[in-house]
This record gives structure tokens, sequence and C-alpha cells, in this order.
């Protein structure tokens, strides 16, 4: 019989295995990255939505069989009964006492929560929006390109749809992260509203609309990306705050949500939609659609990416060193001496 062990010579028993991170922790990409290159999409689809429908020819025919011109006065005003109800939501929203009173919220909520930073942020963020739309309106070109139902007037981006758009995810840089998705569906609904207001009123075409939007989420991509990478340690990357939450919350809370945003939509289809389609020509119907449906994805898609993320002044996320164990008795012996 062997009295030696089963192990090698000169080699020491295996102990306890260190601790290995969970695979979707260490896959965790850092959110700023994933906010330039959300930015980075977001711009290129800018950039193709003017390309497409302000340079070519088939862009332009599309703006115009989606939104015709009027036969009388040459103007876009579409003929339907909402051209009222249109005009006045374009003149309260742009109203500057609203706008500063609504831009005066982003900072209140941003002191309450104490995301002063962000809201500044985010006030900028929304002034910044107004700028690069009436600059590219001025300096980019639209070409003649001959097509009857169209004019060399250039109106992309839409100043107004931008406005909104970073109007709403400002509030999405103030707000805590439970209530981020509660604004986003009645916000991207509010921003959808502006977008086919300035359809309707022949101020902006579908494209101008759709490159407000996405002007608008682009400069939120930056923005959060900034505050972002001013942020040293808390939840600056993705998977991993979401990862110490408890499993059952949060598939409770996924399908609250859920159902929720499932109510909305059955009531958009079976209510607002059929009256929509009653009163308005076929081209606006699809083109209201169409924006309504890339407003909810590009919010809902941005909402999305910063779920874990936590816009707080840097001050907040410092934590004390821990304290020397022995510290404690030393003090308690200084004390008791």
């Amino acid at each position: 019989m062997s009295l030696g062990s089963s192990y090698q010579i000169g080699r020491s028993a295996p102990g306890p295995r260190p601790a290995q991170p969970l695979p979707h922790v260490r896959a965790a990409t850092p959110l700023g990255r994933l906010l330039l290159g959300a930015a980075l999409g977001h711009l290129l689809a800018l950039g193709l939505t003017c390309a497409v429908f302000v340079r070519t020819y088939p862009g332009q025919w599309l703006d115009g069989l989606l939104l015709p011109r009027a036969e009388r006065g040459g103007g876009y005003e579409q003929q339907t009964v909402l051209v009222g109800p249109a005009r006045a939501v374009l003149a309260t929203f742009g109203s500057p006492t609203l706008l500063a009173a609504l831009l005066g919220a982003v900072l209140l909520v941003g002191v309450l929560y104490r995301r002063l930073l962000a809201g500044v942020v985010g006030v900028g963020m929304v002034l910044c929006a107004v700028v690069v739309a009436g600059v590219v309106k001025s300096v980019l070109p639209r070409p003649d390109l001959q097509i009857v139902s169209s004019s060399t007037h250039n109106s992309f981006p839409s100043g107004h749809v931008a406005a909104a758009t970073t109007l709403l995810l400002a509030f999405m840089l103030v707000l805590p992260g439970w209530a981020r998705r509660w604004l986003a569906v009645p916000g991207a609904a509010g921003v959808s509203v502006i977008s086919s207001a300035t359809m309707i009123t022949g101020w902006h075409r579908f494209s101008d609309a759709l490159g407000g939007v996405l002007l608008g989420v682009t400069l939120f991509c930056l923005a959060a990306a900034a505050l972002a990478a001013g942020r040293r340690g808390g939840a600056d990357q993705v998977g991993a705050a979401g990862s110490r939450r408890a499993p059952d919350s949060a598939v409770r809370r996924r399908l609250v949500e859920g159902a929720a945003g499932l109510a909305v939509l059955l009531w958009a289809l079976l209510v607002a939609m059929p009256g929509l389609a009653a009163s308005v020509q076929p081209g606006l119907l699809v083109a209201i659609v169409a924006v309504t449906g890339a407003t909810i994805l590009a919010v809902g898609s941005v909402v999305f990416l910063v779920r874990s993320a936590d816009f707080v002044s840097p001050t907040r996320l410092r934590h004390r060193a821990p304290r020397h164990p022995g510290a404690d008795s030393r003090d308690g012996g200084t004390l008791q001496g």
C-alpha cells in the first residue's frame, strides 16, 4: 500500500480559486463609447436623409407625393380640418414664454435631483438644436430638379421638431431612471404631435420632420456621452448596474411597462387612427405614421441605452476611503486614555 499522496511532490495542494467576474459584467462596454457610437449612427442617418430627400430626384418626388402642394396658392398647407388645431399647437409651443418656462423646469428638476450640471447641459442642448437647424437651413442649398410638386425653398431640418426632441431628452438627463421610462411614451407622443402639426400646416416636409428628430437624438447622445465621460465610477458601464438587481422585480417592472405601452398603442390604433385617417389625405397619413414610428423608435432606443446611467454630479459619486481595521481600536484607546 502506498502511503504517498495522490498529489505530485513539490506541488502545493490546490486552494480555493479566486472569484471570477460574471461574463456579462466582464463584457460590459463603457456607456460613453456606446453613446458616441449611437451619436455617429444617428448623424449618418441624418446625413443620409438630407442627401436623399434634399439632393436627389426620387427623394424630392417622395416628399411631394406624401405632402403635395396645394392647387391654390402653391403652398404646402394640407386640406384638412386639422389645420386650425395644428396652428394652435405650433403657436403654443413656439411661445417664448412657454419655452423659457420649460427650460426653467429642466433646471429646476436638475436642482431637485442634484443633477444641475445635467440640467445646464440639457438647456444648452435645446439651444444648440435651434441654432444648428437654422444654420443648416441657411447654408444648405436645395437644387431645382424640375419636380412639379417640389420647390427650391429649403426647410431641412425642422427647428420646431429638433427643439421638441431635445427638450424631451433634456428631461431624460435630469430625471432618475425610473421616471424616464414613464415620460418616454407621452413625451414621444408630444414630439409626434408637433411633427405632424408642422406637416399639416405646410411649414415642413416629411424629411424635415424626420431630420429634426435625428438631429435632436444626435445632440442628446453627444451630451450624454460628455456627461458620462466626466463621471468617475458609478454606472459608467452598461450591464454592470442592472446585473445586481433582483430578477423577479425586473421582470415585473418590464411586464408593467409593456402592458402600459401596449394599452397606449391599442388606444392609438382604435381611437386616434380612425379619426385621423378620415380627416387627412393618404399621403399625409403615411407621413404622420412614419414620423411617429421613427420618433418612438429613436427616443425609445436612447432611453433604453441610458437606462442604468445616473447623471448625478461627480461629487455625489465620491465615497470615503475605508478606514484601517485597527483605526477604531486606536481611536478608542485614545478616547479612553
